[in-house]
């Protein structure tokens, strides 16, 4: 019997972990051929390349980003393929599962909850005798007394973990791993019980075997994986198996990546002591969901955070300089309002996480949350991802402006595209980083930009004509803004820049004085940039010089402005085969010449 397994990933970089979980169970008796795709692949090429597969059965994986696509494909498929058996399985149809048997007649089966003991046993009996209600965690349709009914059996038990192949060995993987996220789990469930989250329905959490786990990670690395993301629901749970997986980890990274979910407000002190201590810097990164910091909130979705703790993770880590982190919030939760929700962000914010995520509550199905939907008085998309659209509290006209604050937020924020501009915005014009990406986001949507694409001198050009604008703060020293806009300008090039968004006042003659200058007495510009030893012809090629008013090495140094001094920028790029760009000054007395 041909069986494929089939996903629509949300990139192509991703890689379906339950595919290969199912695969590793069944294959000792059935033939298991995985096929993966995007959400993004046009519906015929999928079934295309389904079709010729010529299978007996298809599964696949749905999940709230790739259902409706999914429906899509199986429409499809059902009309050109009439015999085939069409199996689903996954997060979105474990809950609510007859419901979904019913609105897809295409479907032959749901399986709900784990699948790789299912499905096994759910090929055998569409191999064999057919006795599917035998098969625990499966749903199906039977005629009685000449009518179609749905059939949902009860739930299986869970697996024994310790019994399950591994789904890291397939070698027509080997060649992908490069280039592609490999997904890997150490434990299923989660401890926690917020109502607005699937993990939270599976009680307890369970693992694998240790030494297994470490043989996995070490194929992986020395086949060639580069990122590694973990998705255990809270890496961190037990202390000490963190602790002995972050060790491990360090002493055979092999220059991987790798990214874990983890509870920052119960991350013991030893263990970021450890981490601050011996982790490598860039080889680890951290998924923190804070959500909110409204004590009401947190109490209402079942979720326990102690935010001084939280913050003495996030800081600590990083003050060591050796972890990127990810910090995440959700918009629209229970007694959350628009001002409350500000507050949350400038909390979270304030932490300068290297990433914050600014996501919108789903009422997923299965979770309390959805259940308790008319309390909170919510409305929410009837589609998948089933997002809000407003409640008793925060309405659609609120979401609506909070979404323009993400869209500027991922554009700035989480690009670092101008960080050292951003952070005087914040700190010293608009008084709170919310504040700015609202007002920005404002400014930004009525401009009709959201419409049209956006080069790196493009969203410098648009914070320029923002802070310009009447409805940018009056009274900002707005030659210094411009000044840190063109250092982050350059900054954000790997090679130099072939066009800048300002209007360049140097002349030739000019900007040959400063070359020659600065290879004449390149001590000025400190003991570093006099140690390259650059010449003009040099400098010429790899340098990028721009005066600013103001003393910037003073600015960088203690947050002042004085304009005591000027600055000359200089910029080097591929110096010393080095990406991107370093920056120098050399301090000048106001209204200096570029001669000696």
């Amino acid at each position: 019997m041909n069986v494929v397994l089939a996903t629509l990933n949300a990139k192509y970089i991703h890689t379906s972990l339950a595919l290969r979980c199912l695969k590793a169970y069944c294959e000792k008796d059935f033939p298991i051929e995985i096929a993966e795709y995007t959400i993004k692949d046009p519906v015929m090429n999928i079934v295309s390349d389904l079709y010729a597969k010529q299978p007996q059965v298809i599964g696949f994986s749905v999940y709230i980003w790739n259902i409706e696509e999914t429906i899509k494909v199986i429409r499809v498929l059902r009309k050109i393929m009439p015999d085939v058996r069409i199996v689903m399985g996954g997060p979105e149809v474990s809950y609510d599962t007859g419901e979904w048997l019913d609105k897809l007649p295409e479907v032959d089966f749901i399986i709900h909850g784990e699948g790789e003991e299912t499905l096994h046993h759910l090929l055998q009996e569409i191999q064999g005798e057919g006795k599917y209600h035998l098969v625990f965690g499966a749903a199906y349709r039977k005629v009685k007394n000449g009518a179609q009914e749905t059939v949902v059996n009860p739930p299986r038990p869970k697996l024994n973990l310790a019994e399950l192949p591994s789904p890291h060995r397939f070698p027509e993987d080997r060649e992908s791993l490069a280039n592609r996220v490999v997904y890997f789990e150490t434990s299923r469930g989660c401890p926690f019980s917020c109502s607005f989250c699937l993990s939270s329905i599976e009680v307890g959490v369970r693992y694998f075997d240790i030494e297994r786990t470490k043989a996995d990670l070490l194929y992986l690395i020395e086949a060639g994986a580069r990122t590694i993301k973990f998705v255990d629901r809270t890496f961190n749970i037990k202390r000490d198996y963190a602790l002995e997986m972050f060790k491990f980890l360090i002493e055979n990274h092999g220059g991987c990546v790798f990214q874990f979910e983890i509870t920052a407000d119960i991350m013991r002190p030893e263990v970021l002591d450890y981490l601050a201590e011996h982790a490598p810097p860039g080889i680890f990164r951290f998924e923190i969901g804070v959500q909110s910091t409204n004590d009401v909130t947190n109490l209402a979705v079942e979720r326990r955070q102690n935010w001084t703790k939280l913050v003495r993770t996030v800081t600590k880590v990083k003050d060591s300089g050796k972890i990127d982190q990810h910090l995440d919030l959700i918009a629209g939760l229970p007694h959350e309002d628009y001002d409350t929700f500000r507050k949350t962000f400038n909390d979270v914010f304030a932490l300068r996480p290297e990433e914050l995520q600014l996501g919108f509550l789903k009422m997923l199905r299965g979770t309390g949350l959805r259940r308790d939907a008319d309390k909170y008085g919510y409305v929410y998309a009837d589609q998948a991802p089933y997002e809000i659209l407003g409640n008793s509290l925060m309405p659609f006209s609120d979401l609506i402006r909070i979404k323009r604050v993400e869209d500027v937020l991922e554009k700035y924020w989480n690009a670092h595209r101008m960080d050292h501009t951003l952070l005087h915005l914040i700190d010293r014009v608009f008084g709170s980083a919310f504040d700015f990406f609202q007002r920005f986001g404002d400014y930004w949507e009525r401009q009709g930009w959201e419409r049209i694409g956006h080069q790196l001198e493009d969203l410098f050009s648009r914070l320029r004509a923002f802070l310009l604008s009447d409805e940018a703060p009056r009274g900002m020293e707005l030659d210094v803004v411009l000044g840190l806009m063109k250092l982050d300008y350059f900054l954000g090039h790997n090679h130099k820049p072939r066009k800048v968004w300002w209007e360049f006042g140097m002349d030739k003659s000019e900007l040959a004085g400063w070359m020659k200058r600065l290879a004449d007495a390149p001590e000025e510009a400190g003991e570093e940039f006099s140690r390259l030893g650059l010449g003009e012809k040099e400098l010429q090629k790899h340098a990028v010089v721009e005066r600013l008013p103001f003393d910037l090495e003073r600015y960088l140094q203690d947050g002042s402005v004085s304009r005591e001094a000027e600055t000359l920028l200089v910029v080097l790029y591929g110096t010393e085969g080095k990406r991107g760009g370093r920056a120098f000054t050399l301090r000048l007395p106001r209204g200096a010449a570029a001669a000696l």
